[in-house]
């Protein structure tokens, strides 16, 4: 009796369908197509554009451009598959090298560093692999590379006991996992988490990975929970956590993914999990998931009070004291009782191009 058996597989990378394709058709023969696999991410001071035309243009690099921001790159020996993003003044660049040795996928990726090296951003830099859904309801992700460059100032979290820098090293060094960071929309909350996951990257010499989402409906199934606890992630990053952090006794349906994964059943293993709420006050949150062993702080970031601000401003615009005066001129315009850290940066950036230093 003849049987067929057939399989099925959806694939959202091109790159990746071409190269399993061609393993599959190896598999037929009994042979082995590519056995070692490498990673390289970066960053550089650049055009996306410019950088893969620099790579696409090689003389011995067979070249497919997919679209703007996906490159496949082949050589005897090796399949290279390219992905970039930009910002307003910086690229960054994800490569998976597939080689049939080890000499080979290491001469690749010093050709690819070599090829970048004249814009390449060496400070302390962290992997964002954000998730979401799309409109069919699949789980996907992109990846960027952010620079770990956030200045904290000590003095723009004064409820922050023993200063905001000591916490985080604190925090990074403890056992505990979870951090609960509340406060209203402004108070530094995401550059509090930046700062952060920037810390964790230089300890790790540059090799941080979050995972992040602010998408509700990602978390209602187990995909991402598994995702983190599996994969390379360092930290899980949840802004506008507000249905996450009820007690379960109010409805909450989710909190047990976090619970099982924040040294539950299935052990952290000295990852971090960060939940932020623009809320001020989320309420009662459930004790298993603040409970000691587990959560490390529940933080409540507040607005300034003007003579905070006025620190602020100073820290900000130091030996300037005409552009300190400016500053706090505007915040005292503003004729509130308090006023948040984006609202003093902001004055601060408007003074600065209204009146640039000559």
């Amino acid at each position: 009796m003849n049987t067929t058996t057939q399989l099925h597989y959806q694939q959202w990378d091109f790159g990746t369908l071409v190269l399993k394709s061609r393993m599959l058709e190896a598999m037929k023969d009994s042979a082995s197509r590519y056995p070692i696999c490498r990673s390289l991410r970066f960053a550089a001071r650049e055009k996306l554009p410019e950088l893969f035309d620099r790579y696409a243009t090689q003389p011995d690099w067979q070249a497919q451009r997919l679209n703007a921001t996906s490159l496949l790159l082949e050589t005897e020996g090796v399949f290279i598959s390219a992905h970039g993003n930009w910002k307003s003044d910086y690229c960054s660049c994800s490569f998976t090298i597939w080689a049939d040795g080890i000499e080979r996928a290491e001469a690749a990726i010093a050709r690819l560093s070599a090829l970048a090296e004249s814009s390449r951003i060496h400070d302390a830099m962290f992997s964002i692999d954000w998730h979401f859904l799309t409109s069919k309801g699949d789980l996907e992700s992109a990846e960027i590379e952010e620079l770990a460059d956030d200045r904290l100032l000590e003095c723009a979290y004064p409820e922050i006991p023993g200063g905001v820098n000591t916490f985080i090293e604190r925090y990074l060094a403890a056992n505990e996992t979870v951090l609960v960071v509340q406060g209203p929309p402004g108070t530094g909350k995401t550059r509090l988490i930046r700062a952060i996951l920037g810390a964790m990257s230089r300890r790790r010499n540059g090799a941080c990975r979050a995972l992040y989402t602010g998408d509700q409906k990602s978390l209602e199934n187990d995909e991402i929970f598994v995702k983190f606890i599996t994969g390379w992630d360092d930290a899980f990053v949840v802004e506008d956590a507000d249905h996450l952090l009820k007690p379960r006794s109010e409805g909450n349906e989710h909190l047990h993914r976090f619970l099982t994964i924040a040294d539950g059943v299935v052990r952290a293993q000295g990852r971090k999990i960060i939940f932020s709420t623009n809320l001020p006050n989320v309420g009662d949150l459930d004790d298993a998931l603040i409970r000691p062993g587990r959560c490390f702080a529940r933080l409540n970031i507040r607005e300034l009070h003007p003579a905070e601000a006025a620190r602020v401003v100073d820290s900000l615009c130091p030996d300037d004291p005409e552009r300190q005066a400016r500053v706090r001129a505007r915040l005292d315009g503003l004729h509130r009782r308090t006023v948040s850290l984006a609202s003093v940066y902001s004055a601060v950036a408007r003074d600065a191009e209204a009146n640039p230093v000559v």
